[in-house]
């Protein structure tokens, strides 16, 4: 029986000594992380570390913490109710990895090729230099010999000048180049510090004291709450065809900056914040629901006892049925079917436990009818999980929803997003386009959902693949109180839609201090698709906001009219090559000095 501890939390900033350099009789342990709650933001993490303890007082460190966490929500629990945890100190360690980023040899093996440059062109300089010095001198000890006529002296003059300006513009260029290696290395040093810090990560540590009442090796189970972890949710809308339901892909994108990098870790998305209220509970009404059970998988030893001397029909647990009433001797072996395929039992000691949907065992008569004789010592019949949606459990809880999710991921401590799929839904919709020509000319396809509630959806970006295009993003908005959940769905350009103003029935007439404008647009309509479309269109007629100006609407095709909103909606269906046009006309009157935008 585990035991939780509750003990005094202290948090260092900076890793004392004692944390950084455990003295004499001060184990060191690693920890494994096994599981993550994952809320909207934030975490729950859940390590387990073994630890060698002797009689008596003991301090040891436990690593492999996440770097930022709530102190005050550390829990240990431990598998002997013995020991004693008198208190916990939580500490950073900062760490250099062994093996360089690729990065960060890279720019080593740059600094060390450009050193090398430098070398070479300093090199060039000293020479140039020296070259320099043996010309002053030479020519020094020339200007001091006599019986040296003036046309030797100035041919000696010409080369001293020729060969000093040659040597000044080499010295130049090489300083030049000087100045330029070494920025270079200074900037390619400044990039070394930045990514020996990416090299170096921060380790949380758990500093404990704690009593033992003998020495043994224990268990420890540690839990913490780190900001630094989240999810959002995101979709994949996809619909064949508008005769087929949208099919729902529920998708999670997990990322973490704990500092700890999340491997082989069994994930738990929760769509609530993580509880930190120490105020003292309140009661509340207790309203009675239904609620997903978890299945919970029998191990190769429970379904060895399950064909032992249990009556017809006897339910051992929710995944297994045994049927028949004799008992089995222990050397006779039961026939193993997987999926329908007779297997041996190596094969099926092979099986992980978490890909087994369910499990059936058979005995006796029932048995043999179905595999004769080969079945007399009953049959172990298993059913395998077949996509992702049969390792996520979805726990519809009374505050939030959680994904238990069967399956181990590796989530590295990058910040980086790392998709998960959830589920899949197909929910039946009714699919209609949509048209407002005066903004857009373009018909939108929208799926229509009702009774969307028990799709259990989260806001969030969706992408939307329709007859196997990708078309776009939209967003996801349960939030809204509609009965029905309308999803854009996308253009269509295989619905053709124009808006055109007739000039011929449009006019300008003065009417005294009046001036009446009369406007008239027709619509048209083509659907261009092999089958029969329904179809939404709407436009508007301006809302006088003065008493002085008055607008009349003149001709609408039928349309229904919204007078508080002055919209037009015009719902047809469309058979395929069919066209139709759809005209509207008003007129409005204001004050001739007036400017209306119209």
């Amino acid at each position: 029986m585990k035991k939780l501890i509750v003990v005094a939390v202290f948090c260092f900033p900076l890793l004392s000594s004692a944390l950084a350099k455990p003295g004499p009789g001060k184990n060191t342990v690693s920890s494994v992380l096994k599981s993550a709650i994952v809320y909207r933001s934030g975490a729950e993490l859940y390590h387990t570390a073994r630890i060698t303890l002797t009689q008596g007082n003991n301090d040891f460190i436990i690593e492999g913490i996440s770097n930022q966490i709530e102190v005050n929500s550390i829990r240990i629990a431990s598998d002997n109710n013995g020991l004693a945890v008198m208190s916990v100190e939580f500490g950073k360690n900062f760490l250099v990895k062994e093996d360089a980023s690729p990065e960060l040899r890279r720019l080593k093996d740059s600094i060390e090729s450009v050193e090398k440059d430098l070398e070479l062109v300093q090199s060039g300089i000293t020479t140039n230099k020296e070259l320099q010095a043996v010309l002053t001198a030479n020519k020094s000890i020339a200007g001091t010999q006599t019986g040296v006529s003036v046309a030797e002296l100035t041919k000696m003059m010409d080369y001293y000048r020729s060969k000093s300006t040659e040597l000044q513009k080499e010295r130049l260029l090489l300083t030049d180049k000087e100045a330029k290696l070494v920025k270079a290395i200074s900037r390619l040093r400044s990039q070394v510090e930045e990514a020996e810090k990416k090299n170096m990560t921060t380790a949380g540590q758990l500093a404990i004291q704690a009593f033992s009442p003998m020495s043994g090796t224990y268990t420890l189970n540690v839990s913490y709450i780190t900001p630094f972890a989240g999810w959002n949710p995101s979709y994949d809308l996809r619909v064949d065809n508008i005769n087929k339901p949208v099919n729902i892909g529920f998708k999670a994108k997990v990322s973490q900056s704990t500092g700890v990098d999340w491997k082989n870790v069994k994930l738990v998305l929760a769509t609530s914040m993580p509880n930190m209220n120490a105020t003292a509970p309140e009661l509340q009404s207790w309203l009675l629901s239904f609620e997903n059970m978890q299945r919970r998988l029998l191990s190769n030893s429970d379904i060895k006892t399950a064909l032992q001397g249990k009556v017809a029909g006897a339910a051992l647990q929710e995944v297994v049925v045994v049927r028949g009433n004799t008992s089995l001797n222990d050397n006779e072996e039961p026939l193993y079917v997987v999926n329908g395929a007779i297997v041996t039992k190596e094969q099926f000691n092979q099986i992980n436990k978490n890909a087994i949907k369910s499990v059936e065992v058979l005995k006796d008569s029932k048995a043999t009818a179905l595999y004769g004789s080969r079945a007399v010592n009953g049959v172990i019949m298993v059913v395998l999980k077949e996509g992702l949606e049969d390792y996520v459990a979805v726990n519809d809880n009374e505050l939030n929803v959680t994904y238990e999710i069967d399956l181990p991921y590796d989530v590295p401590t990058n910040g980086k997003e790392q998709v998960v799929a959830l589920k899949e839904r197909t929910a039946p919709a009714t699919y209609k386009y949509f048209a407002a020509p005066v903004k857009d000319k373009d018909a939108y396809l929208l799926g229509c959902i009702a009774d969307w509630g028990s799709l259990q959806l989260i806001s969030g970006e969706a992408n939307i693949i329709f007859e196997g295009t990708y078309v776009g993003k939209t967003m996801i908005d349960p939030g809204s109180t509609s009965d029905t959940l309308n999803l854009t769905l996308g253009k269509d350009h295989r619905v053709v839609i124009t808006r055109e103003k007739l000039k011929d029935l449009s006019s300008v007439k003065f009417l005294g201090s009046k001036k009446m404008q009369t406007l008239t647009y027709e619509i048209t309509v083509k659907n261009n698709k092999k089958e029969d479309i329904q179809l939404q269109v709407k436009d508007l007629f301006p809302i006088p906001t003065d008493k002085e100006i008055e607008v009349e609407l003149l001709e609408f095709s039928g349309a229904d009219v919204d007078k508080e909103r002055s919209f037009l909606t015009w719902n047809m269906t469309l058979k395929p090559g069919e066209t139709k046009k759809l005209r509207m006309s008003y007129s409005v009157r204001y004050p001739k000095d007036k400017v209306l935008p119209l």
